[in-house]
């Protein structure tokens, strides 16, 4: 029986206190879900125990106490200078023959286990770490590649030393823990050999909205520091939670990061005193970096992972326990190990019933953009902190901005009013500090440290979605709380306008019923930029246009494939923010005038006069000139609903000029495997053409609801070209002509037992509007995001008025 080592299967999170948080999770981990296929390493903890008996018999205590006691933690000087010193006091103490004989002989017999080829990964397990409500992520040391007696004895020296790191010890002090009572243990465990395989971290919540539907993962080539520090910009996953439960096996969303480097083993080990040098950064190839670093099966298995260790997790706490974890793939056996877990700390301790919204009341000049951390915005003058050397420079509410940062800035990280860096992605060490502050934070925002200039006064918002704008100046913002316990659900459903997946996730807490339209059209703008039919048939574009069509697909097998993955996995992630309450997709609406803007259109698009009634919509599903671009939509719908799960995405076609029109488009779509009615499908069509309301009777036989577009049935009622800023005064949704039209509308819906629903601007715009509408009954309106709030207030009070609630 060992005094001082504990195996994995001889220990569980109940021991944290002699353990650590990273050694007691890996043997809940290893005991408790091997047997359900999650695969953890084995290895051993060398106690918290055996930290007091190195520092007791080397008399240790006494010279931390004098460097400690009274120490002012926010005198960066003081710190650093107190810090180098209680390092090199524990570095330098003599392990004990009886200790060091037991880590050996676990040593030993791991490599009876797993053959002497084997090497280490020897890292640092606080008893504080990994709270509910602080992670010590990042704040000790970890040493790969370890392979000998005298680099493990060094290696697990250094980890100790590690207990008084800068950051460490004011991480301590900012989260009211005693120094003298934080111990460490170290973890010695089978190195994965992700040097030649691929390593990321993953967490069971989104890290930025706290969605806690999805899986969220991110990897790069080689060893896990990378992306755990922020070195390197990271490939990124997306899985849903409630439709991988059902038996779907597919990614929901995924971008493809830079991976600039990745972490191997060196050729040579270094000497037993430079355990740094058993790993080296080296660049990736081009080849590398133009593909994803997991295949899909992969993200898979990781999916499987995540949610059988938050489940595991939440059944022993007896509530929900959203997770942070990390992963390794081993290149040799091509399996994927759990190599850490612990409860996230950040998002899923948000209160769940408050909304807080920030929101820019003016935009102005971009300086940088880059992976938004956080929904929030911060203000200040630029401060570049080129390295560790200069943090005492740092100002309070400042902008920190820098290539990358370490666990070692967490002291000026906590008083910057936000933080921007060339490098990292949003699980990056950066990242995870960032949110534990409640900062906004900005990674991978390339020329960052060459753009903003000391001094500058400059706005870093990230409530535009993933991508993070710093902006020119000091501009104006507003934060709205709103406690959404109180708010009452009136009877006419209120949906959400949504056509940026990038936002999906951070609007998924407000109180409404569904997308009521999700266009594609942002979609295919944002991240295909292609024109489908220049995808499909790239041997009809020029050699320069096949080549930047190539470029946006490379990492994928074909031009085809690339649109519809993108195109399903980005309506996907609008339908997940919502499921299951419906989605209504529109399919896609473009003009030829926009169409031939999108990469390759102008060998596709006609010019025409007056596109704004031209070939748009519904005329060009079936058209010979379109067929087959509509065709990859298609296969896009049918993969986000039958293959990604999402059942409750409902089609809408757009501007369709007559019944036998609608009756085409109908018959085009179950060609290529959309059928009305087939896995519950519902398609919907826009009321939006005069003809629409007139015949609404004979499109309800063909159509399951209809969605009323406002500003083109303005438009055509009004004979008002709404892009014409010579005749806009005549543009008015308010007309008696353009109300009745709606009232007509909404009547045919209901005779025909159809829904009725209003996706236009109009009552988003005008509350004399959304009054109209309830008054007439009908059963939703979809509202821009920033109008729903109000519009349920409003909506609710009203109902009282008329006696409905």
């Amino acid at each position: 029986m060992s005094a001082y080592v504990k195996w994995f299967e001889e220990i569980g999170i109940k021991d944290v206190p002699e353990v650590g948080g990273k050694n007691a999770s890996l043997g809940e981990m290893y005991s408790n879900l091997t047997e359900e296929g999650v695969r953890v390493p084995n290895g051993f903890a060398v106690t918290a125990s055996a930290y007091r008996y190195v520092l007791e018999t080397n008399g240790a205590w006494e010279k931390l106490h004098a460097w400690l006691d009274g120490l002012d933690y926010d005198n960066v000087e003081a710190l650093q200078k107190a810090g180098a010193a209680c390092r090199k006091i524990v570095y330098e103490c003599e392990i004990p023959d009886d200790l060091k004989r037991e880590i050996l002989e676990g040593y030993a017999k791991l490599r009876e286990e797993y053959g002497e080829d084997l090497s280490l990964a020897v890292r640092s397990s606080a008893t504080a770490e990994d709270s509910p409500t602080a992670s010590f992520a990042g704040q000790n040391e970890t040493y790969l590649n370890v392979r000998d007696d005298e680099a493990l004895l060094d290696a697990y020296r250094r980890c100790l030393a590690s207990n008084f790191t800068d950051r460490s010890l004011h991480y301590k002090h900012d989260n009211g823990f005693d120094w003298k009572r934080v111990y460490l243990s170290v973890v010695v465990m089978k190195m994965v050999r992700s040097d030649i395989g691929a390593s990321g971290v993953m967490f069971s919540i989104d890290t930025e909205t706290g969605f806690k539907d999805v899986v969220f993962i991110n990897g790069a080539y080689g060893l896990g520091e990378n992306v755990v520090q922020g070195t390197i910009d990271p490939d990124s996953f997306y899985v849903h939670k409630p439709t991988f439960d059902k038996g779907y096996r597919a990614v929901l969303k995924r971008r493809l990061g830079r991976k600039e480097l990745k972490m191997v083993f060196s050729d040579t080990l270094g000497s037993a005193n430079l355990a740094e040098e058993y790993t080296k950064n080296v660049e990736t190839s081009e080849e590398e970096r133009r593909h994803f670093c997991i295949t899909d099966g992969d993200v898979m298995t990781l999916a499987y992972y995540a949610i059988k260790v938050e489940n595991h997790y939440s059944k022993k706490a007896g509530h929900r326990k959203p997770m942070d974890m990390e992963w390794a793939k081993d290149g040799t056996d091509g399996h994927l190990y759990m190599v850490q877990a612990r409860p996230e700390t950040v998002a899923s301790q948000k209160k769940g019933t408050v909304l807080e919204t920030y929101r820019l009341k003016e935009r102005g000049k971009v300086l940088v953009t880059g992976r938004a951390v956080g929904t929030k915005i911060g203000q200040g003058r630029v401060r570049y902190i080129p390295d560790v050397e200069h943090l005492s420079e740092f100002r309070d509410g400042e902008v920190l901005v820098a290539d990358t940062t370490s666990p070692d800035w967490e002291p000026v990280m906590k008083i910057a009013s936000a933080v921007v860096t060339n490098k990292g992605g949003r699980t990056c060490h950066a990242a995870i500090v960032s949110r534990e502050l409640g900062i906004p934070a900005i990674v991978g925002a390339e020329g960052a440290t060459e753009i903003l200039e000391n001094g500058m006064e400059v706005t870093v918002s990230c409530a535009e979605g993933e991508t993070g704008y710093v902006y020119e100046g000091m501009l104006p913002f507003e934060v709205e709380e709103v406690d959404l316990s109180a708010l009452p659900k009136p009877k006419t459903e209120i949906m959400m306008n949504l056509g940026n997946p990038d936002q999906a996730f951070s609007l998924a807490s407000l109180p409404v019923e569904g997308i009521g339209l999700a266009r594609m059209e942002f979609i295919i703008n944002e991240y295909i930029k292609a024109h489908p039919m220049a995808l499909k048939h790239p041997e009809k574009v020029d050699d320069a246009t096949r080549k930047a069509l190539e470029s946006l697909a490379y990492a994928y097998e074909s031009l085809t494939e690339f649109f519809v993955k993108t195109l399903s996995e980005g309506v996907a992630t609008i339908a997940a923010s919502v499921y299951p309450k419906p989605c209504v997709v529109r399919m896609s609406d473009f003009k030829t005038n926009e169409y031939a803007t999108l990469l390759g259109g102008r060998f596709f698009e006609p010019e025409e006069d007056n596109p704004m009634i031209g070939f748009r919509g519904a005329a060009r599903y079936a058209h010979p000139a379109y067929e087959e671009g509509f065709a990859l939509e298609c296969a896009a719908m049918k993969r986000a609903r039958d293959v990604i799960g999402m059942e409750n995405i409902v089609l809408m076609i757009p501007f369709c000029r007559r019944v036998d029109e609608g009756k085409k488009v109908l018959e085009t779509m179950a060609k290529y495997g959309l059928k009305r009615g087939e896995n519950g499908l519902k398609i919907y069509v826009m009321c939006e053409i005069p003809n629409n309301v007139i015949q609404i009777d004979a499109f309800a036989e063909i159509f399951d609801g209809f969605s009323i577009g406002s500003n083109d049935l303005t438009q055509l009622t009004l004979g008002v070209d709404r892009d014409s800023q010579i005749v806009a005064f005549d543009y008015d949704e308010r007309d008696p002509g353009v109300m009745k039209m709606i009232e007509l509308a909404v009547e045919g819906a209901k005779r025909s037992h159809r829904h009725s629903g209003i996706c236009g601007q109009a009552p988003s715009d005008y509350p004399e509007v959304a009054e109209f509408l309830v008054k007439l009954g009908i059963d939703s309106m979809s509202l821009n995001p920033d109008s729903v709030l109000k519009t349920i207030r409003d909506v609710v009070e009203l109902e009282k008025q008329l006696g409905r609630i």
